[in-house]
């Protein structure tokens, strides 16, 4: 997979967490969560995105490490959506899966890159 295909892949990721927000109850609480389930996904594709047009490599891996975290953050919103019971668990573990898959690719393109610049020393 390269850049462009994990770049369309992050973007498309976040498109469907903004479908399942839309089916969130409107319930007293609900309002923040949708807010931060929304900004972690879309902040992961567009930290990408940012990573991909790094000057270095080092500013890549470095923008690497935010995405991995909103990616995480992402999870553990996922997480708390289900553990909460504000959405079936089958609509829910799908959009989990994915992001579990995605923070796996970052995590693996960060410690390549990482070795990648250990060996140009």
């Amino acid at each position: 997979m390269d850049k462009a295909d994990l770049q369309k892949r992050s973007m498309d990721f976040a498109l469907r967490v903004l479908s399942l927000i839309r089916a969130l109850p409107n319930e007293s609480g609900t309002r923040r969560l949708k807010d931060q389930l929304f900004g972690s996904s879309s902040s992961t594709a567009a930290n990408y995105r940012a990573a991909c047009r790094g000057r270095s490599k080092k500013e890549f891996i470095a923008k690497l490490g935010i995405v991995i975290e909103e990616c995480d953050e992402t999870q553990f919103w996922l997480e708390f959506v289900i553990a909460g019971n504000f959405l079936p668990k089958e609509k829910v573990t799908p959009l989990l899966n994915e992001a579990n898959e995605l923070t796996a690719i970052f995590i693996a393109s960060q410690k390549t890159a990482i070795c990648n610049l250990n060996t140009l020393k």
